[in-house]
């Protein structure tokens, strides 16, 4: 199945229970917080952990995702109630709604064409208020992440919420043009084995440019890694962009 960590019950769990808070979350709260930011979209909000934090700090979130078994496990969290839930896309959203936008977890690369990327920048600038800022993480193609979805490197046991037990590792199927294509393993205690299959984009920085600034966006900086390191100079191998709508 495709992208089964959002839209299989039991990957969602797993998908929980694998991705707790991270250094990754501090800094887009710390982001979210240098400016006057109301309301927030969280763009493929996943389970809502990152949605949740930044709601009960004080801000309006509405928080979007097309997988609803994903949205199911965010509404059953606590403080999920102070959340705007919305199962859909952002082309269900009106124009100039928020001051800030966030894509986390590496969800940009899911826009794996040229058309789908710039569709979704060009929808997420006139879902933002003239100034309003758009914050995304995408993995660094320089760093070669892909090297290491093998299964000897990628195995590793994940413990849930109940302590069962579940292995997991991870096969790349294609590398082409910065795009690959790669399949999560899953095996659970109780013998069912489970596949979600996904189909990434690599884009280098300065692509990620080009492409905002046709939408109608400044970048104010690409950080290299969550230390907010240079690009290239950090081992966490990202690209982590912050930009500004314009006229």
């Amino acid at each position: 199945m495709w992208h089964g960590e959002y839209r299989h019950p039991r990957l969602v769990e797993v998908y929980d229970a694998e991705c707790p808070w991270g250094w990754d979350d501090d800094f887009f709260m710390a982001v979210l917080a240098e400016h006057s930011a109301p309301r927030v979209l969280d763009l493929g909000c996943g389970t809502g952990r990152l949605a949740i934090a930044m709601a009960a700090a004080g801000h309006a979130v509405t928080a979007v995702d097309p997988a609803g078994p994903a949205l199911d496990a965010a509404r059953r969290k606590p403080g999920a109630a102070l959340v705007q839930w919305i199962e859909g896309s952002i082309g269900e959203l009106g124009t100039r709604e928020f001051d800030a936008a966030f894509l986390t977890g590496h969800v940009a690369q899911f826009f794996v064409t040229d058309q789908e990327w710039s569709s979704l920048l060009h929808a997420v600038r006139r879902a933002l208020d003239e100034g309003g800022r758009l914050v995304f993480d995408s993995r660094d193609p320089e760093a070669a992440a892909w090297e290491q979805w093998n299964p000897d490197e990628s195995w590793r046991s994940i413990v849930l919420g109940d302590g069962g037990v579940v292995e997991a590792w991870t096969e790349v199927a294609s590398v082409s043009g910065g795009v690959v294509s790669l399949a999560h393993h899953y095996r659970f205690s109780d013998g069912e084995k489970l596949t979600s299959q996904e189909t990434l984009r690599f884009r280098t920085a300065e692509e990620l440019r080009a492409s905002l600034h046709a939408a109608g966006f400044r970048v104010e900086q690409i950080y290299g890694g969550w230390g907010r390191e240079p690009v290239g100079l950090s081992d966490d191998g990202e690209l982590i962009v912050i930009a500004a709508a314009f006229s």
